[in-house]
């Protein structure tokens, strides 16, 4: 069963507040954001897109508390990252675009990495947790021995996420989850995300540049250009929003072919306990 956060009166489970973040170097200040705020529902899928350099991935790295902002507040389930307790951390899972598997554990230990980290529970019940996990995103118990330089890019994607659902967060981040895949592997990881976030009752952040992939499970898109979220929606809320970046990025020739799924596949909805 998924973790379920503390119970609040919020519907919300991350909330971005006037965040700036700023980049020093010698002779040298860079602010990517400036003022953001962005609400993330629980239950809902939420992709952000930018343009390079718009701080996507640094916005999720703020959100799990791997980095500080220089000013202004995100919380998860009501608390900063920055006070989570070690169970409170159980609370996201971080699913990193290249995997981020340690290359001398083998995939079963990869997978159970954070429970043998807590030494909390016997070893027994953490290798049977493992492996359920395994099967879950798909990969047979014969592969839970085999070493990461030993796997496909599309196993590699599978085990990193099993190792971010292993503790039972309700809160998932996806970095470019399909990014380096073919055609066909990113249609199944997009299958095996969407089952996941229904049967578990997930909320998800997902940073992407596919349009297939933000088109086929995206809830809600938000938009990061000019340091800020300049708007939030489906898509064709976000679409129809005046701004050059999103005139070329959804409205160009690969956009408009991408949007052509959105007549043909049924939308992602929350789940039913997140409604």
């Amino acid at each position: 069963m998924p973790a379920n956060p503390t119970a609040t009166d919020s519907d919300n489970a991350v909330e971005v507040r006037k965040l700036w973040t700023v980049f020093k170097s010698p002779g040298r200040e860079q602010v990517v954001h400036r003022d953001l705020d962005l609400t993330i529902r629980r239950g809902e899928v939420l992709s952000l897109v930018g343009g390079s350099g718009t701080g996507k991935t640094v916005l999720l790295r703020q959100i799990l508390g791997l980095e500080k902002p220089a000013r202004g507040e995100v919380t998860v389930f009501g608390a900063q990252p920055s006070e989570l307790s070690a169970a409170g951390a159980a609370r996201v899972g971080m699913l990193f675009q290249r995997g981020a598997l340690f290359s001398a554990f083998n995939v079963l230990d990869n997978i159970a990495f954070a429970l043998r980290e807590l030494r909390v529970l016997p070893d027994e019940l953490i290798r049977d947790t493992a492996m359920v996990r395994l099967q879950m995103v798909g990969l047979a118990p014969e592969h839970a021995h085999k070493m990461p330089s030993d796997l496909s890019g599309g196993m590699i994607k599978r085990v990193a996420l099993a190792r971010a659902l292993v503790m039972d967060p309700p809160l998932l981040l996806l970095d470019e989850p399909t990014a380096g895949l073919d055609p066909e592997g990113a249609d199944e990881f997009c299958d095996l995300l969407r089952n996941l976030h229904r049967e578990l009752g997930l909320t998800v952040i997902m940073v992407t540049h596919d349009l297939d992939t933000l088109f086929e499970l995206s809830t809600r898109i938000a938009v990061l250009a000019d340091q800020k979220v300049i708007v939030t929606g489906d898509a064709q809320t976000v679409m129809a929003h005046p701004h050059p970046f999103i005139q070329k990025y959804f409205l160009g020739g690969r956009g408009q072919r991408a949007a052509l799924a959105l007549h043909a596949e049924r939308p992602v909805s929350p789940p039913e306990e997140a409604k």
